[in-house]
């Protein structure tokens, strides 16, 4: 342990382990603690397919279901942190499931083509162009 490492919490029978929120922060799902707990408490987060509180003890080899946005992870907690780190030390605190990723392209390419449809123009409308805009809604109403 480095100094000014705080130790990880340990359960009844000895096994490290480390707040659900704070793991959550760490491993970079949420930007902040109190978001990873608001996600939490909203049901948004699973630990081995039951819910959790954000005080849940997580340990090595949990599965959690997480759900950001659009986004829907499922993940595998390879080791345990309470520090956040760089990005490449959070991705080493988790793997993602084939399932998950392969679930989370394909929703992904679904946006890309729902929103293929959509025309928008290179560049921000001007002064005259906002007021022809202004002009037509003025009209429709």
């Amino acid at each position: 342990m480095m100094p000014g490492d705080r130790p990880m919490s340990e359960t009844q029978n000895n096994l490290p382990a480390v707040r659900a929120d704070v793991w959550l922060w760490a491993a970079r799902f949420f930007k902040t603690r109190s978001l990873a707990k608001q996600a939490i408490d909203g049901g948004k987060v699973d630990v081995n397919g039951m819910g959790c509180k954000p005080a849940k003890a997580l340990h090595v080899g949990d599965r959690l279901q997480i759900g950001r946005g659009e986004e829907r992870f499922e993940v595998t907690v390879l080791a345990l942190s309470e520090q956040r780190g760089p990005a490449s030390a959070a991705q080493a605190l988790y793997r993602e499931t084939q399932e998950s990723l392969a679930a989370r392209e394909a929703a992904r390419a679904q946006r890309r083509l729902g929103a293929s449809g959509l025309l928008r123009p290179p560049t921000r409308p001007d002064k005259q162009a906002r007021r022809l805009i202004r002009k037509f809604k003025d009209e429709q109403s």
